[in-house]
């Protein structure tokens, strides 16, 4: 999934994206307000991470005019303030979550997964597909319940397609999804994942199925 990670403490900024980094996501980590305004009228995310005290346009002013765009990706505040009343002002503007600082990376990480799950529709970390199993929190995928050894960015990709299925996504949808501006992929770089991710679900009941033209779409296989 691509993030975008607006926080001004060059510390915990830096700790946010290297944890989201390992994960296998998309990163991208900006320090102000306008940048992060700049870049969302022009990129789409899976997922906003969202300081509120950030120089010049502050947090809320970047949220707010990311829902006049009417823009439903999700947004996840990180706050020092702990009064319900700013809590309620936050969700009013069009906050989906948020998180008061210090926090815990391990209920960051779930807030994460929570907002993703929501954004593309599904109710728990776990996703079936005829005979293979995605488990997002355990970032682990199995096949008549043998655990399948993909790398980090063999599993995101899987996990795109999962979450898109039946849909024809080219190649720079995924690239969308996978990469950081920092990032830029080889030219046949998705064409290698998707070949490695084929080979490794030869026993499954899914196809990556390639439109030439258009791109990749997963679809089940005839039993």
């Amino acid at each position: 999934m691509r993030i975008l990670v607006v926080e001004d403490d060059d510390v915990l900024g830096e700790a946010i994206n290297q944890r989201i980094l390992k994960q296998g996501h998309g990163v991208d980590l900006v320090t102000s307000g306008a940048d992060a305004n700049d870049i969302l009228r022009h990129q789409e995310y899976d997922l906003v991470i969202l300081d509120l005290n950030l120089p010049g346009m502050n947090g809320e002013q970047v949220l707010n005019k990311l829902r006049i765009r009417k823009t439903i990706t999700p947004v996840l505040i990180l706050t020092a303030r702990d009064e319900v009343k700013d809590r309620i002002q936050l969700l009013d503007l069009g906050a989906d979550d948020y998180l008061t600082k210090p926090f815990d990376f391990g209920e960051f990480d779930a807030r994460c997964r929570a907002l993703l799950r929501r954004q593309q529709g599904q109710a728990h970390d776990l996703i079936q597909y005829g005979n293979l199993s995605l488990d997002r929190k355990a970032c682990s995928v199995y096949v008549d319940q043998v655990l399948v050894d993909l790398k980090q960015r063999e599993f995101r990709l899987l996990e795109v397609f999962l979450t898109h299925p039946g849909w024809v996504l080219s190649k720079d949808d995924l690239i969308d999804h996978l990469y950081n501006f920092d990032e830029p992929p080889s030219p046949n770089a998705i064409e290698l994942y998707v070949a490695r991710l084929r080979k490794k679900l030869q026993k499954s009941q899914v196809e990556i199925r390639t439109l030439r033209g258009l791109g990749y779409i997963l679809e089940a296989l005839d039993d």
